[in-house]
Formats: C-alpha cells, sequence, structure tokens
C-alpha cells in the first residue's frame, strides 16, 4: 500500500502542483486550510504531513501545535515562500522533520519527502 501525505496550502495552484509531482509515487490528500487539516488528520491515516507556514486563520505553526494536543506523532515538512528563520527555528522547535522553501523543484520535494519518512 503507498504511504498517504496530507498536503496542506491556502493556494489551491501549489496544492495541485504538489498532487502532480507526489502522486506517481505516494497517495496524496489535499487540504486548504489548517481547520481541513486537522479534521482529515483525525479521519484519515496518514504517514506525512507537508504544512504551509504562511495561511490565514490559522497557520501552519498553530496547525501543528494543535496536532501536537491531539498527540499525533506524524513527521511534517514545513513549506514556506519566505524562508523566515525564525519560522524555520519555531518549526524545528516544535519537531518537525525538514523544511522546504517554495517554490521547490520537484526533484528537492521528493528527496525531502524520502527523508522525512525515514525519520518516522
Amino acid at each position: 500500500m503507498q504511504k498517504r501525505i496530507l498536503v496542506v496550502d491556502d493556494d489551491a495552484m501549489n496544492l495541485k502542483r504538489t498532487q502532480m509531482i507526489l502522486e506517481k509515487q505516494y497517495d496524496v490528500i489535499l487540504a486548504e486550510s489548517g481547520e481541513e487539516a486537522l479534521d482529515k488528520i483525525i479521519c484519515e491515516d496518514i504517514d506525512l504531513i507537508l504544512l504551509d507556514i504562511a495561511m490565514p486563520e490559522m497557520d501552519g505553526i498553530e496547525t501543528f501545535k494543535r496536532m501536537k494536543e491531539y498527540s499525533l506523532d506524524i513527521p511534517v515538512i514545513f513549506l514556506t515562500a519566505s524562508g523566515d528563520e525564525d519560522d524555520v527555528r519555531s518549526a524545528a522547535k516544535l519537531g518537525a522533520v525538514n523544511y522546504l522553501k517554495k517554490p521547490f523543484l520537484p526533484p528537492e520535494l521528493l528527496k525531502r519527502v524520502a527523508m522525512g519518512f525515514e525519520k518516522k
């Protein structure tokens, strides 16, 4: 059975692009908000999460904190367009397995995902 990746991003184009890169090797589930991601995490069997940091209402850092409240131990790779060092440090402190700066090249995404599964 293929590993399942939840991709969380408020930008529909980013979701579609990421899905196209991953879908040959993984089962991909999409969420457009932190709230939707939390619903899917609770209801679905997820192996890894690609989580955008900058989202309206509930950003990626807050979403990750809420996941931890549910005691969900799923590897998370943060996606960031800004590359802000504070965001990256916050993600690392919370236990993210990696981060990736957008826009990313497909081989780099696949490499980071493979590394994320190794850390599980």
